[in-house]
This record gives C-alpha cells, sequence and structure tokens, in this order.
C-alpha cells in the first residue's frame, strides 16, 4: 500500500509553512504568497552514541586561514581581504545589472585558479560569447549547463575545483525534493547541498541569486542566514555605475563598497570613487555643497544637490534621492526652529549625485549647508567639504573616523573642512588642510556666508 503524498504550503516571501491555504501568511503578513508543495518528512529514532563530539573550546586548534587574494582589488576590499577557502557566498542583484558578467570577467582573469562554472540561465554558446567580449578564453575556466544538484557535486568531486560559481540558485533542483525549480523547498534545499560541499571540501562557492521586485533576495530569509558572506550588486541602468555593496560578511566589515563602472568590454574597477563623485561639480552654482560620508572603512567624498524654491501649491514638497526623507525633515525643523530660517512654505528637492545612498549622519551638515545655499542663492566653494552631524538642538556634533575622512578631503586637493568643535583628538598642525572647528550651526552660517 502506497502512503499518501504529504503536501504544505509555503511562503514565497519569508518561507513559512502552513497546513492550508491562506490569502494571508500568518508569518510576514504578504498576500498570495503561499504556494503548495510536495514535502517528505524522514522519522528517525535518536539514541545515545556512548560518545561526544563535543570538545573544549581550548582544546580546538587556532588555525589562520590563508585567503585566496583575488586579482579584483574591489572585491578583495568587500571581502575583507579575499576569498576564505569553504566559504559560501551569496550575491544578488537585479537583472542584467551586470552579475554574471562580474564573476565571468573574474574568473578570467585569474591565474593558477581553476574554476567549475555552473549556468542554469545561459547555454555554452552564449558563454563563450560573453567570454571574447570581456576577455581571453582559458582552459582553467570549466563551464557546465548542468541543473541537478547530484550531477553539478559529481562534476564538481571528479574536477576539484579551486572554485565553484553557480549562476543562479533559482534554476537548480534536487532530486530529494518533489517540487519545481526555484521554489523555497528547492532553493532552501540545493543551497543546503552547495554549503555541505563547499565546507566538507574546502571550496570557495559564489551563489548568484534573483531578487524580488521590492530589491530582497528571492527565496526564504533563512537562505541569508545559511551563507557566510550576502553581497549586493546594485546600480542604475541608466548610470555607468556599479555598487557592490557587502550587507553580511562573517570574514569582514559588512557594509563595506566595491565600485566599478560598466563599459562595452567588462567592468572596470574604480579606486579612487571619490573622483566621479565630486567630479561633475561646476564651480559658482548654489544649492550644491561636498560631504565626506564613509562607506564601511571607505571615506568617499559626494556631492549634495539641493533645489529649494517657493511651494506653488497649498502643501510644499519633499523629496530626497539618495538620502532618508524623514531625516530632511527633521534638518529642514532644525534650520527653522533654530536658525530662523523660512523653509516652511518652501519646495526643497535634494539628490546624492552618482546614485550613491547615503545612511551616514556626518553627512548632515552638507545637506543643511546645500539647502541654505539653494535657498538663498549663494554658491559655496568647491574647494570646501563638510563632515559633521546636527542635533535637535541646531548643535554640530562630531562624526566617526574623523582623521579618515580629512585625509580623504586632503587627498582630493580640498582647502578646507568643517567639523564639528567637539572633536579634540583632530590636531591641525597634523593636516595640509584648514579646519574649521563649529560649536553650533550660526558658527558654520558666520564662516560661510
Amino acid at each position: 500500500m502506497m502512503s499518501k503524498t504529504k503536501t504544505a504550503y509555503f511562503c514565497q516571501s519569508c518561507g513559512a509553512s502552513s497546513p492550508k491555504w491562506m490569502g494571508k501568511c500568518p508569518q510576514c503578513g504578504e498576500w498570495n504568497t503561499l504556494v503548495e508543495e510536495v514535502v517528505s518528512p524522514k522519522s528517525a529514532t535518536i539514541r545515545p552514541s556512548g560518545k561526544s563530539s563535543a570538545q573544549p573550546l581550548s582544546a580546538i586548534e587556532n588555525r589562520q586561514e590563508e585567503r585566496i587574494f583575488l586579482s579584483d582589488n574591489e572585491l578583495n576590499r568587500v571581502l575583507g581581504g579575499g576569498l576564505v577557502p569553504g566559504s559560501v557566498i551569496l550575491m544578488a542583484g537585479e537583472p542584467g545589472i551586470g552579475k554574471s558578467t562580474l564573476l565571468l570577467q573574474l574568473i578570467l582573469r585569474e591565474r593558477g585558479i581553476t574554476t567549475l562554472y555552473i549556468s542554469g540561465e545561459e547555454s555554452a554558446g552564449q558563454i563563450r560569447m560573453r567570454a571574447e567580449r570581456i576577455g581571453e578564453l582559458t582552459d582553467r575556466v570549466l563551464l557546465s549547463t548542468a541543473t541537478d544538484t547530484a550531477d553539478i557535486l559529481r562534476t564538481a568531486l571528479d574536477v576539484s575545483p579551486g572554485l565553484l560559481i553557480i549562476d543562479s540558485v533559482q534554476t537548480l533542483s534536487s532530486p530529494l525534493v518533489e517540487s519545481p525549480a526555484g521554489s523555497v523547498s528547492q532553493v532552501r534545499q540545493c543551497t543546503a547541498e552547495l554549503i555541505h560541499y563547499a565546507k566538507t571540501a574546502n571550496v570557495p562557492t559564489i551563489i548568484i541569486g534573483h531578487i524580488t521586485k521590492d530589491g530582497s533576495i528571492a527565496g526564504p530569509k533563512v537562505l541569508e542566514h545559511m551563507v557566510d558572506t550576502v553581497l549586493h550588486f546594485e546600480g542604475d541602468r541608466n548610470h555607468y555605475y556599479r555598487l557592490l555593496r557587502a550587507v553580511k560578511n562573517r570574514f569582514g566589515a559588512a557594509n563595506e563598497l566595491g565600485i566599478y563602472e560598466m563599459r562595452g568590454t567588462g567592468l572596470r574597477e574604480v579606486s579612487n570613487p571619490s573622483e566621479f563623485l565630486v567630479g561633475g561639480l561646476s564651480e559658482g552654482l548654489s544649492g550644491s555643497a561636498i560631504g565626506v560620508m564613509t562607506e564601511g572603512l571607505r571615506p568617499l567624498l559626494i556631492e549634495v544637490q539641493a533645489l529649494v524654491s517657493s511651494a506653488v501649491y497649498g502643501t510644499p514638497q519633499r523629496s530626497a534621492t539618495g538620502f532618508d526623507l524623514r531625516r530632511l525633515n527633521m534638518l529642514l525643523a532644525v534650520l527653522e526652529k533654530r536658525c530662523g530660517f523660512r523653509l516652511g512654505a518652501k519646495d526643497v528637492f535634494l539628490n546624492m549625485a552618482g546614485g550613491v545612498r547615503c545612511d551616514d549622519p556626518a553627512i548632515d551638515l552638507a545637506v543643511a549647508v546645500a539647502i541654505l545655499s539653494g535657498n538663498e542663492d549663494i554658491p559655496i566653494p568647491s574647494n570646501v567639504v563638510f563632515a559633521a552631524e546636527i542635533g535637535l538642538s541646531g548643535e554640530v556634533r562630531p562624526a566617526s573616523r574623523m582623521e579618515q575622512r580629512i585625509r580623504e578631503a586632503e587627498k582630493m586637493g580640498m582647502e578646507a573642512i568643517f567639523i564639528s568643535s567637539h572633536n579634540r583628538e583632530i590636531k591641525p598642525a597634523a593636516f595640509n588642510i584648514r579646519i574649521e572647528t563649529c560649536a553650533r550651526m550660526e558658527d558654520v552660517f558666520a564662516k560661510l556666508f
């Protein structure tokens, strides 16, 4: 007598399971995301073995893993100094943003590493055409278009690669799960099998993943917890620049940033991103100021653009691109209440140049100065930068990593930087840039305007 097939309903957004279909997921609250999938639970009786595999922490050997240093310096920076053997990296991004191009160009330029590239989305001929366009063909790259995890792992065990790349995890299917490729159960099972192979064979593995329409990684949320590193490859298709951002990294600093420029022959590393973030700055235009932000351990100069005009309609408009709108409203309230500027009846539009999103509080002073410059129609000198946080009482508060910010401004040829007077560890004599210290917003205005 055949056993009855057991099914359950899984949320395509968060991975939660339910014994029956519901219109709304009870865990994440999303509508119409529950999909029926076949499950086959295995029953097992656990008995004591008489010996334990646990051991004291002090008895574990301290081995320092040597990283694999790649030819791509930006990727090395984001990963924290290169690939760690046995690590599993998940790279996600929008369709057509350049994920496959970045990894294909990386392995074509590597010397001494045999790479197994698994493609479930493109044919072998398509990948060869792209490889001829962006690099030089090499025998060190082995290509397979298999999508069954059993075939993939069998091939990996046969060739013993130094690096495994999966493009993409949503196209894989495991024979252990009776559901279509891309479902929550398949993505979770296939990722678990790849992680087991990476850890046992000590082979670094890079997995490409799709994202949903709201920007999150497709599949269960537990997918991000299973892997060692999560990278987001983002950017606007209308711009040439692409940003590789680490949102999770067990072997390095999170929120590190790598910048590339998209070209016809592939992606070019941008070693000095401050040049393109402030390179288009025009002299003598109001509403523009340069701030110093940090992404991970990396200081960047960024141009802040503000447009202030009288409100045509009854309610003034507030718009921000690359900046938190709620923080913009807070800064406008501080400028009006504490500093006496009448901005309540003005439309304010704010933009971070270069398509970069900034959540560093140290950019507050540059935002406030750009708004006042646009409101008073007084241009700010292009050789002056700002790095400080603004409090609710109008005080200029110190920012972290101030010495690195000053060094970056100095390297870019800036002549003056406005910081908080509470940064007492900064010695102006140690720098070749004029340091203006301010305690309140009034001090900044007095020195600028």
